[in-house]
């Protein structure tokens, strides 16, 4: 699969339709970075008028499996992907536009090269932030990918 922020946003669009349907748009992504935006609107909105947590945590997620796939689909090897463990921190309201980056890919490289090298499962801890449109961090999150290599 060619990695470009369009293609991305079309598989979106069949594959995680939610996070399509409350905005959730990858604007840029490269080898050891990947950025994804999100407008506060009605549709992913709480009752206390802000963003709600879980189209965040897509968002946020998303930055984070676009530099699994990506670095999966560049060892050319077949290995299977799976978040273990997720841990997030809201900081500030989220309203207004939300820029979502995560800038582990080299942690992501490394782990699926260990995981080609000895053949047994691997785990990466990578972060996502998400910075409102002044540049304050609204949320954190952590993901621990489990990174496989397949018979």
């Amino acid at each position: 699969m060619n990695f470009t922020p369009r293609k991305i946003n079309t598989f979106l669009l069949f594959k995680l339709p939610a996070a399509f349907f409350t905005g959730v748009r990858v604007t840029s992504i490269t080898e050891m970075n990947s950025v994804v935006h999100v407008r506060y609107k009605w549709a992913n909105q709480n009752p206390f008028k802000s963003m709600f947590w879980a189209v965040q945590g897509m968002a946020s997620e998303l930055t984070t499996g676009i530099l699994v796939m990506k670095s999966i689909s560049n060892s050319g090897k077949r290995i299977s992907m799976l978040v273990t463990n997720m841990n997030a921190v809201f900081l500030k309201k989220a309203v207004g536009k939300i820029r979502f980056e995560c800038n582990d890919g080299q942690l992501i490289s490394e782990a699926i090269e260990r995981a080609i090298e000895t053949g047994e499962g691997q785990t990466v801890v990578v972060r996502s932030e998400g910075i409102n449109e002044e540049g304050i961090s609204v949320s954190k999150f952590e993901y621990e990918w489990s990174l496989k290599l397949k018979s």
